[in-house]
């Protein structure tokens, strides 16, 4: 068995203990030191593996390989990461009952599933660019969550649900404003990510790149008239959900959308 497989056969294990845990946390709503500390230890534990396992997958003897399943394992690994530092700041460990299984799927994949892109080696720049696109991404993808559970609390407090899983939740004005947070730091990213794609991906026309280019570009302009939007018009509520979600559909449609066409009906 290769070690990437071992390592992510652990990284699953320590996923899912945490997961359990905070579970359990929340169900019981006991927010002690002790309790938190234990999530937060499996949940850094599963991170490294992990990590490890995203890496021996990824990087072989030609160089690296960015297909579907290797780039999604590395992806969620970052997401996972994000999730436990934020989480450091505010109480929102309701996320990682979200982003924790996504982990688990995604190291499953990438252990049982091998795509057909092929490998090949990795430039300064272009590193760069990719590094710059997950963190993009896995901050958005959080964001997408956060907008999904801010629109679950909404529903319950509109309808006048006393469903008792609201308790657990942050006060939606924290909710809200971390939203926006994550929002401010992904498009930073995303910035920068396509300024470096501009500028050290090579022959990108005729690497089949136009349409993600085009998505990530429409996302970018979504997000920033969103961000616009709430700095000068105080958008908040719906409006900040729907934009989220739209902006980071795009994104989504434009990253996993070309990977799809490149591997799958053009190779």
């Amino acid at each position: 068995m290769q070690p990437s497989t071992v390592a992510g056969l652990i990284a699953v294990m320590f996923y899912m203990i945490s997961l359990v845990f905070q579970v359990r946390h929340l169900k019981a709503d006991v927010r002690t030191a002790s309790a938190t500390r234990t999530v937060f230890v499996f949940g850094v534990l599963a991170v490294l593996t992990h990590a490890v396992s995203a890496g021996g997958v990824i990087r072989n003897s030609a160089g690296y390989h960015f297909g579907i399943v290797e780039i999604s394992t590395l992806i969620c690994a970052a997401i996972s990461l994000l999730a436990l530092i934020s989480n450091l700041r505010k109480p929102l460990g309701v996320l990682m009952v979200g982003l924790f299984p996504l982990a688990i799927v995604a190291i499953l994949a990438s252990i049982f599933i091998r795509s057909s892109y092929p490998a090949r080696p990795l430039e300064p720049g272009l590193a760069g660019h990719i590094l710059l696109s997950i963190l993009a991404y896995s901050m958005f993808t959080i964001a997408a969550l956060q907008a999904g559970f801010l629109a679950f609390q909404n529903y319950q407090l509109r309808h006048r649900h006393a469903a008792s899983v609201i308790k657990r939740f942050p006060p939606l004005q924290d909710m809200e404003s971390f939203l926006f947070e994550l929002l401010w730091a992904g498009q930073i990213l995303l910035s920068l990510g396509i300024v470096a794609g501009f500028m050290f991906v090579e022959d990108m026309w005729a690497q089949g790149l136009p349409h993600k280019t085009v998505f990530s570009l429409l996302a970018w302009t979504v997000f920033s008239v969103l961000l616009w939007g709430r700095h000068q018009l105080g958008w908040r509520g719906t409006t900040a959900i729907r934009g989220t979600l739209i902006g980071f559909g795009l994104l989504i449609l434009g990253f996993y959308g070309s990977k799809f066409v490149l591997e799958y009906i053009l190779s």
